[in-house]
């Protein structure tokens, strides 16, 4: 598997806006998985979880239009670019 998770700063009036075009967008082809986190220490603060079944299939999204239409609606309730952290998921646990 791989994935990015994105260091990013939000106005916190805007949390709902993200969780709902988080809702409406589905996942991608290869995606098998996203989370958000808003962070207790820092509610400007969240980390968004992309991952996909493989680098391919990452680096096909984000080539991919419809993933940059898809970044620009979120882009536009940001306060800043993210910080983008992309690599290989070497492990992984789920109940």
């Amino acid at each position: 598997m791989y994935g990015t998770i994105a260091r990013v700063e939000i106005n916190p009036e805007k949390i709902g806006e993200v969780q709902a075009l988080s809702r409406r967008i589905t996942l991608a082809p290869g995606q098998v998985g996203r989370y958000i986190y808003q962070m207790d220490a820092n509610p400007n603060e969240l980390f968004l979880v992309a991952i996909f079944e493989s680098r391919e299939a990452y680096y096909a999204n984000a080539a991919s239009p419809e993933q940059h239409e898809r970044f620009m609606e979120l882009r536009a309730l940001l306060t800043a670019d993210p910080e983008w952290h992309d690599g290989e998921i070497i492990d992984a646990a789920f109940a």
